[in-house]
């Protein structure tokens, strides 16, 4: 009986170690907080874009136009409530003042749970989010050369389930992860109308007043989905210094108006089917293909700057305003644990 209970100790003693040598690292892609542990990761990037030539930008007359700078804050937070189970919440803030566009561009509460992990460094974690996007109206704009996109938020409320696993060989580590959001549609929206090119209809550019509609309308938009898989490699190099890279797909569906969810009975219906048609389906989704590296100092033990830097290769549907020939990216993280 001391025998079993022995092993026992000692398993549990040596799984223990061996997970604090995968997670102590926030960097690291299998890090997750220990019991009455709180980790913060704080950033801030510069990003460089150069639009590409898609039709919306050909109507915007800006194919090849440059974006930069553009400023993103990012505010990453997690506790464990146990060894096994942590809550977080990741928040960030985009402003790009070349497109007259910013506002939050992720928000979400999680809850990750480690379903595995093993005396051999193997981990397996699930996890869930509440996308909180809905916290801001999505804002935009309707002129004669098509929609304009006010700020970063789809207005939308969601939920996203993903699942992670990995390994930790000595220094070095790897895991594969998957994403999949769903959004719900509703009319939580703003959109300014301004012009409306009638020249098809023999009526030349007419202010969207003297056609009967209001200076702004809500819609009721369609859900969407995101699909997201990637993989990270992460190598310890000493107690000080660390670097990994990474690799991401994000497959962004098209947006789409179900109705017009504001009183339009004074405006001509020709004009209100004419704008239907063409928001119903958007075509403005698009591909992101994401390189990222991360080299990073750990200055005490709790606390750790990071230099991180992504590039993004991107195919855009016809009218998204989201495709890009360059977007780069290079920014600091700073963390802390306590």
């Amino acid at each position: 009986m001391k025998k079993i209970l022995g092993v026992a100790v000692a398993t549990a003693t040596m799984t223990g170690s061996v997970m604090a040598g995968v997670t102590t690292n926030v960097e690291n892609p299998l890090f997750i907080p220990a019991a009455g542990q709180f980790a913060s990761s704080t950033g801030l990037g510069l990003m460089y874009k150069k639009a590409d030539g898609t039709d919306a930008m050909k109507i915007k007359n800006r194919v090849g136009a440059i974006e930069f700078p553009v400023w993103r804050v990012t505010e990453d937070f997690e506790y464990g409530i146990t060894d096994r189970l942590a809550t977080y919440v990741s928040l960030g803030w985009t402003q790009n003042d070349d497109i007259g566009r910013k506002g939050m561009h992720r928000g979400r509460l999680g809850l990750n749970y480690r379903i595995i992990e093993t005396l051999d460094n193997i981990v397996w974690d699930m996890y869930g989010e509440a996308y909180l996007s809905g916290i801001s109206k999505m804002k935009g704009s309707y002129d004669i050369d098509g929609f304009k996109y006010d700020n970063f938020s789809n207005g939308r409320w969601g939920a996203m389930l993903g699942t992670k696993v990995g390994k930790r060989w000595s220094n070095f580590t790897a895991s594969l992860f998957a994403e999949y959001l769903q959004t719900f549609g509703n009319h939580n929206n703003t959109i300014k109308l301004k012009r409306f090119d009638l020249t098809a209809m023999g009526f030349g550019v007419q202010n969207a007043s003297a056609l009967g509609f209001p200076d702004e309308i809500a819609v009721d938009l369609k859900s969407t989905k995101e699909i997201t898989v990637g993989t990270n490699v992460f190598y310890q190099l000493n107690h000080r210094w660390s670097f990994g890279g990474g690799f991401r797909f994000v497959e962004h569906t098209d947006n789409g108006v179900k109705s017009i969810h504001t009183d339009v009975s004074n405006a001509h219906p020709m004009v209100v089917n004419g704008l239907l048609s063409q928001i119903h389906d958007m075509n403005d989704g698009w591909d992101e293909y994401i390189l990222s590296g991360v080299v990073a100092n750990q200055v005490t033990d709790s606390f750790q700057i990071a230099l991180v830097a992504e590039y993004t290769f991107d195919h855009a549907h016809q009218n998204s305003q989201n495709g890009t020939d360059i977007k780069a990216e290079i920014g600091v993280r700073a963390n802390i644990v306590f």
